[in-house]
């Protein structure tokens, strides 16, 4: 407990799955916290669930969005300690089923939102302060469906490295957090009607321990990231996947 106290949080998605976990585990370690989602409604049922926190309507995606998102928190924020890019689109399609339309969807949710709220957020990170950016095993595998996906995740940590590189001298760590298969609401949503069910037994069957991971695993792992006790990890890619990625 108190891992986290005195310090202001931001979750982008934080009205289900991971990004709800973790506003649970931020508020429990004593942080301040605030999340966005698209769903008005949502958003306030959280509210109600999780009592003194912060909750904005915002897509992820809408860089004019991010850019306001930022602006409202400096009317009520004095500082930014932690922000945490969770907010994703996970659609899986084959290749034949791509679409522009489809494809900028997911992009700007999963790299171009992230990468423009960070930069609107930089006058208002503190020195020091956690930046962490949710990438996926994804990234270093070859699971069929997952091209757009999986690219806009190696995208992500991409960028976590290089802005590490870039913000360090600010005091400002970047890291990403990268869950495995997770049982969580978005795992209903990657494929496209009867091949759901073939698709997530594909997902769990590559999972080495034989099971998915759940949010509050992966909601532990982003409080150590926020803390103070990550203060020497920079530019990683923290893997909490069931040894997907590396067995």
């Amino acid at each position: 407990m108190g891992r986290l106290s005195g310090k202001y949080a931001l979750i982008t998605g934080g009205s289900s799955g991971i990004g709800l976990e973790t506003a649970r585990q931020f508020l429990a370690e004593g942080a301040k916290v605030a999340i966005t989602g698209r769903s008005e409604t949502a958003l306030e049922e959280i509210r109600q669930q999780l009592g003194d926190v912060l909750v904005f309507q915002s897509d992820a995606g809408n860089v004019f969005q991010q850019q306001e998102l930022i602006k409202t928190l400096q009317a009520q924020w004095p500082r930014l300690d932690i922000l945490f890019a969770n907010a994703g689109d996970v659609t899986h399609r084959s290749l034949e089923e791509w679409d522009e339309a489809a494809y900028e969807r997911l992009m700007n949710t999963n790299f171009k939102g992230p990468l423009f709220l960070i930069q609107s957020a930089l006058p208002l990170l503190a020195n020091p302060s956690s930046v962490i950016v949710c990438g996926s095993v994804s990234a270093r595998i070859g699971l069929p469906q997952s091209s757009v996906y999986a690219a806009s995740k190696a995208a992500i940590l991409s960028l976590a490295r290089t802005l590490s590189a870039e913000l360090h001298p600010r005091g400002i760590r970047v890291n990403g957090l990268s869950p495995g298969p997770t049982e969580t609401p978005a795992l209903g949503k990657l494929g496209n009607g009867v091949e759901d069910d073939k698709l997530r037994e594909e997902i769990r069957s590559l999972v080495p321990i034989g099971r998915l991971g759940t949010a509050t695993e992966m909601a532990k792992a982003a409080v150590f990231l926020a803390s103070d006790e990550s203060a020497y990890v920079v530019g990683t890619d923290l893997l909490v996947d069931g040894g997907v990625g590396n067995l």
